[in-house]
C-alpha cells in the first residue's frame, strides 16, 4: 500500500475550501448580518484551503522519502537478521 492518507485528505479539504471561498465571494453581504457582517464562508474557505494545501504538501513529501526495505542498507541488515532468526528457530524444531 503506497498511498498516503494525507494526499486524498489534502485534495478534499482544498476542494471544499475553494468552493467556500467562491461561495463567499459570490453571495451577497446581507446573509452575513447574523455573523456581525463577517463573511464566514470566505474566511473558513481560506482556512480549509490552506489546511488542504499543507496536508497535500506533507503527503507528497512523505511519499518521496518512502523506500522499500530492500533499497536501504538498514533494511537489508534487518531482513538478514530476521532470516537468521527464522533459520535458528527452524533448526530448534528439528531436534
Amino acid at each position: 500500500m503506497g498511498i498516503d492518507i494525507r494526499l486524498p485528505l489534502g485534495l478534499m479539504f482544498s476542494l471544499l475550501g475553494v468552493v467556500l471561498v467562491i461561495a463567499g465571494l459570490v453571495m451577497g453581504n446581507e446573509i452575513y448580518a447574523r455573523s456581525l457582517g463577517i463573511n464566514i464562508n470566505f474566511w473558513w474557505g481560506l482556512v480549509l484551503l490552506v489546511f488542504g494545501v499543507v496536508m497535500f504538501a506533507f503527503g507528497r513529501r512523505g511519499t518521496a522519502t518512502f523506500r522499500l526495505a530492500e533499497e536501504s542498507i538498514e533494511g537489508r541488515k534487518i531482513e538478514e537478521m530476521e532470516d537468521q532468526a527464522e533459520l535458528e528457530s527452524n533448526g530448534d524444531d528439528a531436534k
